[in-house]
């Protein structure tokens, strides 16, 4: 059996009008690799407190395995002042118990995984990096349970990749909140959700999750209609029939007032429904934007040189377009985004925008928000209660309870709110306002699950034009149908579909490298095989196609690729829509063919050649 290392029983945390939960009961044990989910305030960041030690419960108690060690990760770290980040890290940890050093290069090496210099005063650190030290500060310490409280935010794939890897390897047990949900399918084998003021536990792997919890809610749903019916029996009961039997039936409405209670307690007074919705994209023609030969450069710290972030970039953009970018932190995704709005100023090239363009833009520092203006004041401009919402006259305060706002945070500055209320009101302002190009940048950091899935369900039913920069793999897989991916080196490469097509076709691609590499290794400077095998020996067993596939389709996608760059460089032509749209249209249809085309010839080929390598193995 594994090891018990932390337990809470009859655990209760109530918040003076209600219990946030009761009757709590949880154990994690050695080997644990738990998600923690529930809808925004069902309580995950209190009990992750409770369970750190860091606040008290009101009822129930807490056990932990004698000389285990706890580290927790929140969401809003303290760092301390005036230290380099590496004393950061490996304060009260710099020392074994003989009191001699301990070798700090792992300190070192999360800190420079994570982006951050182990030289650096702590002072000025951004949220952001406040973060990105916390987790290395709980990973350095190795703790028995590691608590982390959306580990992912602000954090970008290679490095979410690597922690996954990392998590893998703890020993003790781990609980995490987290939005991303491939996050959770490769780090989690089982579920924690926190509904309806109870804790309930599956062990699995987290794609069960909606199914499972959606049964729950099914079987709820029937409880509280049975049980209303009930009331509703029992009220009409009590206006009826109880002035003739008035002495006999006072137990029969303690009963009913007794129903009524646990009808508000099943009912979840907490469960808030958040409501999205953004009216038609109106105006605007075909062509949305497009990128001509554009170069983009940025300063290089502590040099006068400039780092190349983009060089003869192209790219079109037509109306309906669902565009992901994707790419490590800091590589240029922003700026592009910047430039293509107008906001920035290229380097080299230019930026052609469409006829009647309205873009709608959500950046991720919320520069846009007055930090010192309430919610109301900016979404009405302080002159009046009343906001015009997807061509209809609403309330503000009815529209800010949409994003899940209680009365009085809607009178409150916005730099008192957490950033999840932050990024629900930057998405009710975008939502409030007239567009035809939705560009969100992280969209999805702060954001409980919830939300996202109604934010994806918007983004399904927005008949505009979409692009989306974002580090969330399934968040991407189900909004965008195209993926511009930075690749170091100031390249960027397009790809249709979703991150997973774009990953497929990039393990494809260093597959095929891999290949010829080897391939050219494998012969001698008189270009023959070096090995003692005939070369038969590999081919023979292959089936004609396959062979074929190995011989002929290397030349067909060298062809393809030509069309490709033919096809471009016709439609990077700025005058070529105004002078003839109709060799302009079909240009547009022969590249989306043609870019289909050679993703299926380069899935054939790896096909056979991974064939080829088995046997050429066996």
């Amino acid at each position: 059996m594994p090891t018990p290392l932390l337990t809470i029983a009859e655990a209760g945390v109530n918040l003076g009008d209600r219990w946030l939960f009761r009757n709590a009961d949880l154990t994690l044990h050695a080997g644990d690799r738990l998600a923690l989910v529930g809808r925004n305030g069902a309580g995950k960041s209190s009990l992750m407190k409770l369970l750190a030690g860091q606040t008290d419960m009101d009822e129930g108690s807490l056990w932990m395995a004698p000389g285990s060690s706890v580290a927790y990760l929140p969401q809003a770290p303290t760092i301390p002042s005036g230290m380099t980040l590496r004393s950061v890290v490996t304060m009260g940890h710099d020392a074994d118990e003989a009191g001699r050093p301990i070798p700090t290069h792992k300190a070192d090496e999360f800190l420079m995984r994570l982006g951050l210099d182990p030289h650096r005063i702590s002072d000025g650190l951004s949220g952001g990096e406040s973060r990105r030290v916390s987790l290395a500060r709980a990973l350095y310490t190795e703790p028995d349970v590691l608590l982390l409280d959306e580990p992912t935010n602000h954090m970008d794939m290679p490095t979410i990749e690597w922690m996954e890897d990392m998590l893998r390897q703890h020993r003790g047990a781990l609980l995490v909140v987290s939005h991303d949900r491939a996050f959770l399918r490769n780090l989690g084998t089982g579920i924690v959700w926190v509904h309806g003021g109870k804790l309930r536990r599956r062990d699995g792997d987290f794609a069960q999750f909606d199914d499972w919890s959606e049964g729950i809610l099914a079987e709820e749903a029937v409880v509280l209609h049975k049980m209303d019916r009930r009331i509703a029996s029992e009220t009409k009961w009590s206006r009826e029939g109880i002035s003739a039997r008035r002495k006999r039936n006072q137990g029969r409405l303690r009963e009913l007032a007794a129903l009524r209670e646990e009808r508000a307690r099943t009912g979840g007074l907490t469960q808030k429904s958040m409501r999205m919705e953004t009216g038609p994209a109106e105006g605007g023609g075909q062509l949305v934007l497009e990128a001509i030969d554009l170069s983009i450069t940025v300063p290089t710290p502590n040099s006068e040189d400039r780092r190349q972030l983009l060089n003869h970039f192209n790219m079109l953009v037509r109306r309906t377009d669902r565009i992901g970018i994707v790419g490590p932190n800091g590589i240029g995704k922003s700026s592009l985004v910047k430039v293509l709005l107008g906001h920035d100023e290229p380097d080299g090239g230019r930026v052609r925008q469409g006829f009647g363009l309205n873009p709608a833009y959500f950046d991720q520092q919320r520069e846009s928000l007055d930090r010192s203006a309430s919610p109301w004041t900016i979404l009405t401009g302080g002159s009046s209660d009343m906001i015009e919402v997807a061509g209809t006259s609403r309330h503000v305060t009815s529209y800010l309870r949409d994003f899940l706002f209680d009365d009085h945070k809607m009178t409150q500055k916005v730099s008192t709110l957490s950033g999840g209320e932050q990024n629900r009101l930057l998405l009710a302002k975008l939502f409030a306002e007239t567009h035809n190009f939705l560009v969100l940048d992280e969209p999805t950091n702060d954001l409980d699950m919830e939300t996202l899935d109604l934010l994806q369900e918007v983004i399904a039913e927005y008949d505009g034009t979409i692009l989306i920069v974002s580090h969330d793999r399934d968040f991407l897989d189900r909004t965008v149908t195209a993926i511009l991916a930075f690749e170091g080196d100031a390249k960027v490469s397009a790809h249709a579909g979703g991150f997973s097509d774009y990953l497929t076709r990039r393990t494809a691609a260093a597959a095929r490298q891999d290949a010829k590499a080897g391939k050219m290794t494998g012969k001698s400077k008189g270009g023959k095989p070096t090995s003692s095998k005939p070369t038969g020996n590999r081919t023979a067993k292959l089936s004609f196609k396959d062979q074929h596939a190995l011989d002929t389709l290397p030349g067909e996608i060298e062809t393809l690729e030509a069309e490709i760059a033919r096809l471009e460089a016709l439609l990077a032509d700025p005058d070529l829509f105004s002078r003839d749209p109709d060799r302009f249209n079909k240009a547009v249809a022969q590249l989306a063919s043609a870019r289909d085309e050679k993703d299926e010839k380069e899935l054939r080929w790896l096909e056979a050649a991974e064939k080829a390598e088995a046997l050429a193995a066996g």
